[in-house]
């Protein structure tokens, strides 16, 4: 087991060095920190001075190891447009990400498994093949598009809800919430539901793929023989069985969620990690464009690594066949 979980991390540090050298490209391609930090007024010998500081002088090599480093640290150095951390800067979007993806994935986890159990059910029925018809749609429809006609219809025309911004926020710490406050919870509505259809749609159909094959299973045959009550083998021994890729897809695509978080953030004017990445390009802001990909970048990897050693430590035969 200990050789195992040494593989997965070595494979997740040399994934994360690969993007740490894709990031540092960046640096080197994407245009000249010194003319990004120089004001007009800067003459060429601090110019100079400015470029030896930076250490923008040295090798190639010498330049990327110093970026690992530093960014191992957390220290991605300053950004162009605002002259403050990177680092402080993305600590002050990261909840209003996590809020928003964390609150996505719950609804994603409380609509879409009553839902896949709901089709696994009554399959055949009116209502199941609409609903499966309907996660098509979902499926297929951009998330953008999805957030405009829900501001479209409950912002505009109806005029129950905030077609932008993240409402009044409390803050705890470090951390800023707007789950506190009612403006703050009335305008993570629309937001939450368009970064999570896509993710209910899965959930569901994976659900009742699962409960259909669950359902045709000796143990379910077992305890229909036995008389158990319909409702306690379907809702309680049946999905107890076919939650576990529910719950490794989820943890997984939550570095997904956050990544692509950045279209639903720029449709909503939320000001999360996302918003400040579309600045940033727009900006040509390069220690936070470099910054905002290794930071989502470990969080996939991060997360992939956990799911990978628990289904080792759930099931032995996985660890044993990487040998």
């Amino acid at each position: 087991m200990l050789v195992f979980i040494l593989q997965r991390v070595l494979n997740a540090v040399m994934v994360m060095l690969a993007v740490a050298l894709l990031a540092f490209l960046i640096f080197q391609f994407a245009g000249d920190p010194v003319a990004q930090l120089a004001n007009e007024q800067m003459s060429q010998a601090d110019r100079d001075a400015l470029r030896e500081r930076l250490g923008l002088n040295d090798g190639f090599v010498t330049q990327y190891l110093r970026f690992v480093v530093n960014a191992a640290q957390g220290n991605f150095g300053i950004s162009y447009r605002n002259g403050q951390e990177v680092l402080g800067l993305i600590a002050a979007r990261f909840p209003a990400t996590m809020e928003l993806v964390l609150v996505a994935t719950a609804l994603s986890l409380l609509i879409g498994i009553p839902l896949g159990v709901l089709t696994a059910i009554h399959r055949g029925r009116w209502f199941s093949e609409a609903l499966q018809f309907t996660s098509i749609i979902g499926v297929s429809l951009p998330s953008f598009v999805v957030g405009i006609l829900l501001i479209l219809v409950f912002s505009v025309i109806l005029g129950i809800m905030p077609a932008f911004g993240r409402g009044e926020v409390v803050q705890l710490g470090w951390w800023s919430t707007g789950l506190l406050t009612p403006s703050g919870r009335l305008a993570l509505v629309l937001p939450a539901i368009s970064l999570s259809l896509y993710q209910i749609t899965l959930i569901m159909r994976l659900v009742r793929a699962e409960m259909m094959e669950v359902m045709r299973s000796d143990f379910v045959k077992f305890a229909r023989a036995r008389g158990v009550p319909r409702w306690r083998i379907q809702y309680i021994h049946a999905l107890k069985n076919c939650l576990m890729p529910v719950i490794t897809m989820t943890a997984m695509n939550m570095g997904a969620l956050i990544a692509f978080a950045l279209i639903t953030e720029t449709v909503f004017q939320w000001p999360g990690m996302g918003m400040l990445f579309i600045q940033a390009v727009t900006f040509i802001d390069i220690p936070v464009m470099a910054a905002y990909l290794c930071i989502i970048s470990f969080i996939f990897v991060a997360l992939n690594t956990i799911v990978d050693i628990t289904y080792a430590v759930i099931d032995p035969r996985l660890r044993h066949a990487t040998r």
